[in-house]
């Protein structure tokens, strides 16, 4: 292990250098306050490693996503999201038996306690989807106290991860079903879990809905391009949580949470609601394009460059393609889509967009897509949290799988006032 040198005010400190198995390097500081009386700032945490993890490796100038060694490519090929999900948590891939008996474990666990329905009458019927997911998540985890502080196994952590990613499906659309007034549906055994999911979505107690394989296709191409993305916002939080001895469905709760900020888990809604903007004003995408030019008004562009992708968001280039699909296959026509892909084609031939490298990234696309099915727009970052859900607990399981973990404790450096004495700016009268 080598080490680097850091020099203040004639002062040298020596801090070990940390090299990851993609060839990253950090210089590790965790020791730096005990040597001396500095600390590092770094606000909002863009240079700064909280942890090291073996989940997902990015390298944002190369355009390169893996999950568990596995390119984002092949899996968005060959696999399947529920087999996605057993890759992030236990990083490998699984074997046919086991695959199959998580497979069972989901559809098992796919039901709601009758207590549990009862929570959704406490919600006004134009609650924010996402403040049910975290407070239902919460409530579930009460239905199985001795199971999430006792797991004693990989058998029971299994079990425990299938009832979580499984219920939050059930929980997603049952939470759908009450905002328009229409009963629960639960999901058919034999169908997958992306069948399952759009079922209880769009199904009537007399009017089954027969999901299109391409539809299928896309969710399912969705849900594996959101399954993990390294130390977000969310994930972050997640970890935070969990350090502090915190079970896995809490951690999660708190990860739905953070998730539902606009500026993390809002962007596919921001971008659709954009196209809503061009559309209610009449405005052609060429005008739309110059006014960002210009930066008029305070318009911004979004769904378009990333902040970790510098060139390209692999993800969007796999979404590309099937978001075309539906959207050619579609029987009637939807104007908001339509300016969708003038925005897009126009966006990858204008040199002002690619010198600043501002190409249509992973929520442009995925906006499109759940708005082709038939998602409603505040239902879109509830699918973010579906597909997001293995990665939190991949994240998870490496904090409580570490025995040296220590709960997270950022410093700060203090802006505010000195000491100074308590003086009543005006005369108060006693209680």
């Amino acid at each position: 292990m080598s080490n680097a040198t850091l020099n203040i005010e004639g002062k040298e400190y020596s801090l070990p250098v940390i090299k990851g198995t993609e060839g990253e390097f950090a210089v590790d500081i965790s020791k730096l306050r005990d040597q001396s009386q500095y600390i590092t700032l770094d606000d909002g945490l863009g240079n700064t490693g909280s942890c090291t993890s073996a989940i997902t490796f990015i390298d944002g100038d190369k355009g390169i996503l893996r999950y568990r060694g596995y390119p984002i490519e092949e899996l968005a090929e060959k696999s399947t999201f529920v087999e996605t999900a057993w890759t992030i948590i236990w990083g490998r891939l699984p074997t046919e038996s086991e695959l199959r008996r998580f497979s069972g474990l989901l559809t098992e666990h796919e039901l709601l306690h009758e207590g549990i329905k009862h929570h959704f009458d406490g919600f006004p019927i134009d609650a924010p989807p996402m403040a049910i997911l975290s407070a239902m998540i919460n409530s579930i985890g009460c239905y199985y106290q001795d199971l999430l502080t006792n797991m004693s196994s990989e058998a029971d952590f299994e079990d425990v991860a299938a009832r979580l990613i499984s219920k939050v499906r059930t929980i997603s659309a049952a939470a759908y079903k009450m905002s328009i007034g229409r009963p629960i549906i639960y999901g058919v055994p034999e169908y997958s879990y992306v069948q399952n999911f759009l079922h209880m979505m769009f199904s009537l107690p007399n009017r089954p809905y027969i999901a299109d394989p391409d539809i299928v296709k896309a969710l399912n191409l969705f849900l594996i391009l959101h399954a993990d993305h390294e130390q977000n916002c969310s994930t972050s939080t997640v970890r935070m949580v969990a350090s502090s001895g915190a079970n896995l469905f809490a951690s999660v709760a708190a990860g739905v949470c953070a998730l539902w900020g606009p500026l993390h888990g809002g962007a596919n809604q921001a971008a659709v609601q954009m196209l809503e903007e061009i559309q209610k004003a009449n405005l052609p995408v060429k005008d739309f394009v110059e006014k960002v030019k210009r930066k008029e008004n305070g318009i911004k562009l979004m769904g378009f460059g990333h902040r970790v992708y510098k060139n390209f968001d692999p993800r969007s280039k796999i979404l590309h393609d099937i978001a075309k699909k539906i959207l050619n296959k579609k029987g009637q026509s939807d104007e908001l889509l339509d300016i969708a892909q003038e925005l897009a084609e126009v966006a990858l031939k204008d040199e002002y967009f690619i010198e600043r490298k501002l190409y249509p990234n992973v929520d442009f696309y995925s906006g499109i897509i759940m708005r082709a099915i038939g998602i409603p727009l505040n239902m879109f970052t509830v699918m973010f949290a579906i597909g997001r859900m293995p990665g939190w607990i991949a994240n998870w399981k490496e904090v409580y799988d570490n025995k040296k973990q220590r709960i997270y404790r950022p410093r700060q450096i203090y802006t505010g006032k000195n000491q100074r004495p308590y003086e009543l700016i005006d005369k108060r009268i006693s209680p």
